[in-house]
């Protein structure tokens, strides 16, 4: 386990306003208590809280990773009546103590949904 420091910050803030996610159109989630992750040089990710997403469209994948900073990661597979997306949504169940504000959340491939659209 890595810590955050001056030489790979992580800040981790609540996204002031709404978050909704869509693939192909349909609607996956949508929430206004969304976090904004922001870690070293990479672009910012939006974590949006489990309660908000619309289960019946994930299906959990057997891909796992692990980052030496936020701990191991379990992934999702997207399903709608017209597309299928394998491993689009990643989950931290257990994050490790700097990013514990990310557990109960979800984070989107922004390349394997419709652009995510945050107001």
């Amino acid at each position: 386990m890595r810590e955050p420091g001056p030489d790979h910050p992580i800040h981790i803030a609540p996204h002031p306003g709404r978050v909704r996610v869509r693939l192909a159109g349909l609607l996956l989630a949508e929430s206004d208590a969304a976090l904004v992750l922001r870690e070293a040089t990479y672009p910012p990710v939006i974590y949006i809280p489990r309660a908000d997403a619309l289960w019946a469209h994930f299906v959990p994948s057997a891909r796992r990773s692990h980052c030496p900073y936020k701990g191991d990661a379990a992934y999702f597979t997207l399903t709608t009546p017209h597309v299928t997306r394998p491993d689009a949504v990643w989950s931290y169940e257990a994050p490790y103590p700097a990013v514990a504000a990310i557990a109960g959340h979800l984070a989107f491939y922004t390349d394997k949904v419709d652009p995510i659209e945050v107001t």
